[in-house]
């Protein structure tokens, strides 16, 4: 979790494959050298969600293009993975797509299916995913009932919600779990993270959801840019286009610290919606 030392050491190895995550990244941007990874050929970033604003500032930077890959313990772990593109065939092969995870690895399948029916979907629309292939799980160790729940006609449910494109292409469009329902409807936080990222110089923010006696849950907003206001946000979403209820309440903007992580560079979703549950008990003891 050391940028300074991980630049350090791809300068002194000459380090060519280098696997991360988009957290990481954004710490190697800010600690390490064009120099020190002068050396690398690929970089296959995964575990969450990259931001078009943050690849494109580590590309400027060090000149290597990060490709976005995805993949599941239960899928040992690979599903699917960019790859550089192919400029040397003629048509050239097109094996990388901004936005997407790419295409799934040789062996795997992947499907989108309607979360409650589990009937597939059309090409282009967002559902869950379900993925199969030889890598597969068996299941789970002396626990039959946690199997069950995963399994789906042969198929791993994610629990992500994606969709493919016309070339095959998979495109994560968020967690089930992180999305909430909010009078009935379900908004996605990542959605509402990139918005918050354009205003706080994509510097690291979470939303996540809480509970709320009126409307089932409510979202909140953790962000560490120390200059912005929770009015400047509010005022930002406000004027972005999104649905007036996917935007957090003025009094649910919070600024912290830093985003609580895991080991892997996910961020730690349980210590956040607690902390998230703290300020705004505070907020309303407050009033």
């Amino acid at each position: 979790m050391d940028g300074k030392i991980i630049g350090e050491l791809a300068g002194r190895y000459k380090a060519t494959f280098f696997i991360s995550t988009p957290t990481f990244c954004l710490n190697y941007l800010r600690h390490c050298t064009r120099e020190q990874f002068a050396s690398l050929r690929y970089l296959l970033v995964g575990a969450e969600k990259m931001r078009p604003a943050l690849a494109e500032a580590f590309t400027e930077k060090f000149g290597i293009t990060p490709l976005e890959g995805y993949g599941c313990t239960e899928m040992g772990p690979v599903v699917a993975v960019n790859r550089p593109d192919v400029t040397a065939s003629n048509p050239p092969q097109i094996a990388n797509r901004a936005g997407s995870v790419g295409r799934p690895i040789p062996g795997v399948v992947a499907r989108v299916v309607n979360p409650e029916t589990m009937d597939a979907l059309p090409v282009g629309e967002a559902g869950l995913l379900l993925v199969t292939g030889p890598s597969r799980m068996a299941g789970y160790v002396a626990d039959p009932e946690k199997t069950s729940a995963a399994l789906h006609d042969g198929f791993y449910n994610t629990g992500d919600i994606a969709r493919l494109d016309e070339d095959g292409f998979l495109y994560i469009v968020d967690r089930l779990a992180r999305m909430s329902k909010i009078g009935g409807e379900m908004v996605p936080h990542l959605k509402v993270e990139e918005a918050i990222a354009a205003a706080v110089h994509h510097t690291p923010c979470l939303v996540v959801g809480i509970p709320d006696e009126q409307r089932g849950e409510r979202l909140v907003a953790l962000y560490t840019a120390a200059d912005v206001t929770p009015a400047q946000l509010y005022e930002h979403l406000a004027g972005n286009g999104l649905p007036p209820l996917w935007i957090p309440k003025r009094e649910n903007f919070y600024q912290v610290d830093a985003i609580p992580a895991l080991g892997t560079g996910k961020a730690d979703l349980r210590e956040a919606r607690r902390i998230a549950q703290e300020r705004a008990g505070e907020c309303v003891g407050q009033r």
